[in-house]
């Protein structure tokens, strides 16, 4: 068995886990401002993460900005030496295809939740279904032992008259013992 953590355990392992979840929300609005083909900036970084400055500044999440930042450079400028050889509609198109993209993702995720709630109503349906099923079978086996308690109170009640009339036999037998025990003896 493990030993009980103290507080200062307990307020160390909480430190780590919010720090790992910042770090983690902070590299994905990285992730996402690079997707969505927005600047990447240590400011913007921080605000859209929801963190302070100092972390965007530390060591790792630095890196990871500062290459995110170094590949839109070098983006951009093959999309400026492509740009110039593209059609002018590639771009509205290219446009167009990164809004219906958007919107999938979404149409994706809610579809993904419905069927995530279907489910869920699924399972509480099958788990009343076997509730129901254990109470009648608890039910039938308390109406089971209640008769056998009952048919054990009857033998009860009728080995109990059955003692009575036993003693009360006993008893008579030993006064006609005794009397004829004395007739007996007397003179």
């Amino acid at each position: 068995m493990s030993e009980p953590r103290t507080p200062a355990q307990v307020l160390r392992e909480a430190r780590h886990k919010d720090s790992r979840d910042k770090r983690a929300r902070v590299l994905s609005v990285v992730d996402q401002l690079v997707a969505d083909d927005e600047p990447v900036t240590f400011t913007g970084v921080a605000r859209a993460a929801n963190v302070s400055h100092w972390l965007v500044y530390a060591e790792g999440v630095r890196e990871y900005i500062e290459a995110a930042r170094r590949r839109q450079e070098r983006a951009s400028v093959n999309g400026a030496r492509a740009g110039a050889r593209e059609p002018a509609g590639w771009k509205l198109e290219k446009q167009l295809l990164q809004e219906d993209n958007r919107r999938l993702r979404q149409e994706v995720e809610r579809l993904k939740g419905a069927v995530r709630r279907g489910l869920g109503q699924q399972l509480d349906q099958i788990g009343a279904a076997d509730l129901g099923t254990r109470v009648d079978e608890l039910t039938a086996e308390n109406q089971r032992l209640q008769a056998e308690r009952d048919d054990a109170l009857a033998r009860v009640k009728d080995l109990t008259e059955q003692l009575s009339e036993t003693q009360d036999d006993l008893a008579s037998a030993r006064l006609s013992l005794r009397r004829m025990i004395r007739a007996e003896n007397a003179p």
